[in-house]
């Protein structure tokens, strides 16, 4: 393995700690929901705005368009030397929560410092790795993404007969986990893209605005829309279910807190295995259209068993096997390596911040809606919501898969952006050779 190499695969595990802390504090407050509901008498309102206002949404949302703003005008750096600071003081006002107030604040800033890490996370893997192994390295960063929930999940059985206590446990971990990841992380050398950005920046004195050259530039515009429906409509349903779906399990399925915890940690197992197997290992290699639309076909598939058979033993582990599967070669996947390919650096980062809080903001209004639809007009129903969403991303991913594949991002931009001045500097050598434009 050359030092390039061995570099990349480094600081690629070093931030993906910020993709695992993420899924790790959605699933922990998951994990625990029906305790916590029940410990301080929530209602179907104050569990919605747990899920709305925590990582799984909002908090994320407004963590997100600051720190993707941030990292493109400060560095990537100066993300990882403080977000995990901010993490560690949710986690830990969470752990010591006496009422619902002092709980949502404590998921409220683990949002925020989630959603400031991701954007800078994925784009300095990206721009750190190679043409030939930029997926790899995205699929391992989604892998510590998948393992953080099985993880936490087998914890929460384990912690299960301690009750409400072995939640907040699980929040003392997640403490621990991010006070590794901020001291690994804020060692990390700065991006050569991000910095050569800046230097050309200073020789032409043209300084981008952190929104207007996004939003004016109808190639942006474009890459926007097709991010966003590939990766908000899935969410909707992925959202739903890191946050809620134990919650279903008891009160829809009628299983234990154990058993759904279990059930959870198997499926996110599932998932972590195909995001690694499959996408980190064939994502570089594979048709991706193809590849997109296997993955997006399994998710509607699971959602159809669960909808429409039941939560019986064999349903629900069918749905398990396939979903797990699903979540991991499907469209979060492939939204973190679009997400980072399709943009220029000078806005990479921030343009994913602004993805991310409609994304997460989306989710958010969703986490206010969805018990009410699940409470009100019964799992079927919303399971047939659940599969009308996952349409809508499989055909959006499916119709517009960008040609990224083995390509540089210097190349992609060029292609993507530069596409007026390619053609003039190729009609200006055929003129100048004697040759008609």
């Amino acid at each position: 393995m050359s030092g390039s190499k061995k570099s990349s695969l480094k600081s690629t595990f070093t931030v993906s700690l910020t993709n695992f802390l993420d899924s790790d504090c959605i699933v922990a407050g998951a994990s625990g929901l029906t305790l916590w509901t029940s410990e301080f008498n929530l209602n179907s309102f104050e569990v919605g705005l747990l899920g709305a206002l925590s990582a799984n949404a909002f908090g994320a949302a407004i963590g997100a368009l600051f720190g993707g703003h941030l990292s493109d005008k400060y560095g990537r750096k100066v993300i990882y030397t403080y977000d995990m600071l901010v993490y560690m003081l949710g986690a830990l006002i969470v752990m010591f929560s006496m009422n619902f107030p002092m709980l949502l604040l404590g998921f409220i800033i683990l949002g925020v410092a989630v959603g400031a890490g991701v954007p800078a996370s994925w784009t300095y893997i990206s721009e750190t790795s190679e043409s030939n192994d930029r997926a790899e390295n995205i699929g391992i960063s989604q892998f510590a993404w998948s393992m953080g929930p099985a993880i936490i999940f087998i914890l929460g059985v384990v912690f299960s007969p301690l009750g409400l206590l072995g939640n907040r446990i699980l929040f003392g971990v997640l403490f621990v986990v991010a006070l590794i990841a901020w001291s690994l992380q804020r060692k990390l050398h700065e991006s050569e893209e991000w910095e050569e950005q800046k230097a050309r920046e200073k020789v032409t004195g043209v300084k981008p605005h952190p929104y207007k050259d996004l939003f004016s530039n109808w190639i942006s515009v474009k890459s926007l829309l097709f991010l966003i429906g590939v990766y908000m409509f899935w969410n909707l349903v992925a959202g739903a279910m890191g946050f809620f779906m134990p919650y279903v399990y008891e009160t829809a399925g009628g299983l234990t807190n154990l058993q759904a915890n279990l059930l959870q940690a198997v499926l996110w197992i599932f998932t972590a295995l195909a995001t690694y197997f499959g996408f980190a290992k064939y994502g570089d290699k594979a048709n991706h259209r193809i590849f997109y639309f296997v993955g997006g076909a399994m998710g509607v598939a699971s959602w159809l068993i669960l909808t429409f058979t039941g939560m019986s033993w064999t349903s629900l582990w069918l749905f398990v096997l396939i979903w797990g599967i699903s979540a991991g070669i499907g469209a979060q996947a492939w939204y973190a390596l679009w997400a980072t390919e399709l943009f220029p650096t000078k806005y990479r980062a921030g343009s994913q911040g602004v993805m991310f809080f409609v994304v997460r903001a989306s989710a958010g209004i969703w986490s206010i809606i969805f018990p009410t639809i699940l409470s009100t007009m019964g799992f079927k129903a919303a399971g047939m919501f659940m599969i009308g969403l996952l349409l809508i991303s499989l055909v959006i991913g499916t119709i517009w898969t960008p040609n990224t594949r083995g390509k540089s991002l210097d190349e992609i931009t060029d292609e993507r952006y530069n596409q007026n001045k390619t053609i003039n500097k190729k009609n200006a050598t055929n003129t100048s050779s004697g040759k008609e434009a």
